[in-house]
């Protein structure tokens, strides 16, 4: 399966969600910290527009819907991954937005005051891809916005589901992401995993310069 294009990534994503149980996948968070205090610290406004990116069948929108925030967009590759969490979110789902959409080739049709992603750029190890990711990043924001994104740090994993990924320091991911955006809060967050395993990532929280 070739993960390198949009069709291939959205078959490998969707088998993995298809394939394991929430709490069967290292990623998976009940509470998703230090992601949601991130946010809440971004901006207190409840009506601010929120997009997570990579979200999954991650629990952030049920804590940020929880928190009473009323623009909750979530974006994922795999359809099957958005329906989890739709489904375990019920008649609530309809209270935030869902784009099914690899980011790579995604053309926003809107902006968003919080751009948040904890689980795509580092699997993005190709400058082409990373570059079609800071295009969409710039589209999706406006000056002002805040963008949180989260890697895997120097001492964290070299693969994760089978996939190679790219590791970043917080200056790494700053510079990655290029002079539109100035790094502010950056932060080491070692992730245990369901396993019992833990994870080193860097937090990054950027303004849209």
């Amino acid at each position: 399966m070739d993960t390198k294009t949009p069709t291939g990534r959205a078959a490998f994503w969707d088998q993995v969600y298809a394939t394991k149980t929430e709490n069967q996948v290292s990623w998976y968070q009940d509470n998703p910290e230090p992601s949601f205090g991130l946010i809440r610290s971004a901006t207190s406004d409840l009506s601010a527009s929120i997009i997570d990116v990579g979200g999954g069948a991650s629990h952030l929108p049920d804590a940020l819907l929880d928190s009473g925030y009323t623009d909750v967009t979530v974006l994922d590759v795999s359809s099957i991954a958005l329906e989890r969490a739709k489904a375990r979110l019920g008649i609530r789902a309809a209270q935030a937005s869902w784009i099914t959409a690899d980011v790579t080739r995604w053309k926003p049709q809107r902006q968003w005051r919080v751009w948040h992603d904890r689980a795509v750029f580092h699997f993005l190890t190709s400058r082409e891809d990373q570059e079609a990711y800071v295009k969409a990043l710039t589209q999706a924001t406006a000056n002002g916005s805040v963008v949180i994104v989260a890697t895997f740090a120097p001492s964290g994993p070299e693969r994760c589901s089978g996939l190679p990924v790219q590791r970043y320091s917080a200056e790494a991911l700053s510079a990655r992401l290029g002079a539109g955006f100035r790094i502010g809060h950056r932060t080491m967050v070692a992730h245990k995993t369901p396993f019992g395993s833990t994870q080193d990532f860097v937090f990054g929280v950027f303004r849209r310069v």
